[in-house]
């Protein structure tokens, strides 16, 4: 069931304006151990929510990485994603109409200030492993650097410590696909929703790569001339999905803090602040992920001084995070279960 958190008071935001009390949505699992000792705090990704169970599958579940029975496990969903936390679609108290377009410009380092407002609120001063994978693994590598002293260690799967140039035109083409959809900018919660619908089908061609297409969507041998390819109607499909669930506004807001992610601005740097960061990391690269190349998260690994790397094969690219689940719980287990004393 989603919690909510309603903060009294302002969220400042790094590039300026702010969020008047911001409502944070957020999940829990399992039962909080008397000494706190147990907590595992989870980032979503880009069209994710609170709910881990619901699109981590086979993680949160007895003998399973994220065990309930063992474990308090805490996901907050990000600011300006639909699922509850504030976004373009919540009322703006300036206005008293929803934000839409005029939702403000939000960046990794404030869906991290979100989470530091939660993790406060519930008294949690201590995590003993913090997850992130693709755009959670920004917030978990972000708010590391924020607050190192919070967490015992940290696992990053398929991500990076700033978005890089691939990753940037990535999103840009994604928007300019929204922003061609003539209805995008006008004030109700379903503009932009063609537009919406091509930059999901735009994103799933780099989420799944040539290997995941070529596997899963092969048509039959002597198709007609004149019949829909499978992976036309795949595209097509998938599309209208994220529509059903998602909104171009919160889309919009998310691909645009994706950009801004830079855990070295203002701190001298990337391979400066990594090389200070002296937490036990685990970082999950896979085989055929092409927005995340292994290579990338090898030199990720290798500029943690206590990071070190390992590997799913999977065929399905960036999305094997989150379908190869008996693989990543054998990385995993044994690394939360290590005792680094």
């Amino acid at each position: 069931m989603t919690k909510f958190y309603n903060h009294k008071g302002n969220l400042d935001l790094e590039i300026g304006g702010v969020i008047k009390n911001p409502v944070i949505a957020y999940h829990t699992y399992g039962e909080l151990s008397p000494s706190c000792d147990n907590v595992i705090w989870v980032c979503h990704a880009l069209t994710a929510n609170s709910d881990v169970a619901d699109w981590f599958p086979h993680t949160v579940e007895e003998g399973a990485c994220l065990d309930p029975s063992k474990y308090f496990i805490i996901c907050a969903n990000i600011l300006g994603s639909p699922y509850g936390t504030t976004s373009p679609l919540h009322e703006n108290p300036d206005t008293g109409k929803p934000y839409y377009s005029e939702f403000p410009h939000v960046t990794i380092r404030d869906m991290v200030k979100a989470h530091i407002l939660l993790a406060d609120h519930l008294g949690i001063d201590k995590v003993k492993a913090l997850v992130g994978c693709s755009v959670g693994g920004f917030q978990a590598i972000e708010w590391a650097v924020m607050q190192p002293e919070r967490f015992e260690r940290m696992i990053l799967c398929a991500t990076d410590a700033k978005a890089t140039p691939w990753t940037i035109a990535l999103d840009e083409t994604q928007r300019m696909a929204i922003k061609a959809d003539k209805t995008y900018g006008e004030p109700r919660p379903d503009a932009g929703m063609e537009g919406l619908a091509a930059a999901r089908a735009i994103g799933l061609i780099s989420y799944r790569g040539p290997s995941g297409y070529n596997l899963t969507q092969k048509d039959p041998d002597d198709i007609p001339a004149d019949a829909l390819r499978r992976a036309m109607t795949y595209q097509r499909h998938q599309g209208d999905k994220l529509c059903r669930r998602y909104n171009a506004y919160s889309y919009m807001a998310i691909l645009d803090a994706f950009d801004t992610h830079d855990v070295g601005r203002g701190r001298g740097g990337v391979d400066n602040v990594l090389k200070g960061l002296d937490i036990p990391t685990l970082v999950v690269g896979l085989t055929t992920d092409i927005v995340f190349p292994p290579e990338d998260m090898q030199q990720l690994a290798a500029a943690l001084p206590r990071g070190r790397y390992a590997q799913i094969s999977s065929p399905y690219g960036h999305d094997g995070f989150l379908i190869e689940s008996d693989q990543l719980n054998a990385l995993f287990i044994p690394f939360i279960e290590e005792d680094l004393a």
